[in-house]
């Protein structure tokens, strides 16, 4: 087994706590499904959200999807004039049986231009 980490991004529209934990929902739903993981396989996973988000605690999302043992912790980005605004961030730290190049990571909703070159 090797320690991988996992990028993943997602932009909601205003800083509201129900768009916030749906994105953030949907976000941890697609890095766990695209790379086959279970709660059991993650090490921790730290979110991070723009300073226009502050409605909501992305690491709450993680709760409600079964995250009850995971270590998660949520910092701010910090404020880069001209950044992309209201993004959730999030790097997990998983325990798989993989080489680094099949890690699959994830960058939804307007977060796709952040990565372009691996936009889904």
């Amino acid at each position: 087994m090797a320690v991988r980490a996992i990028r993943g991004a997602t932009q909601v529209d205003a800083d509201v706590r129900d768009q916030i934990l749906e994105a953030t929902t949907e976000l941890v739903t697609e890095v766990m499904a695209r790379n086959e993981l279970t709660t059991d396989d993650v090490i921790s996973v730290i979110f991070t959200a723009t300073p226009d988000l502050t409605a909501e605690f992305p690491a709450l999302a993680a709760r409600k999807l079964g995250f009850h043992d995971v270590p998660l912790l949520c910092a701010s980005e910090i404020a880069v004039p001209h950044a992309l605004p209201r993004v959730i961030r999030l790097m997990a730290h998983v325990e798989v049986d993989r080489p680094r190049s099949d890690v699959q990571h994830v960058y939804l909703r307007g977060a796709t231009a952040l990565r372009l070159d691996i936009a889904q």
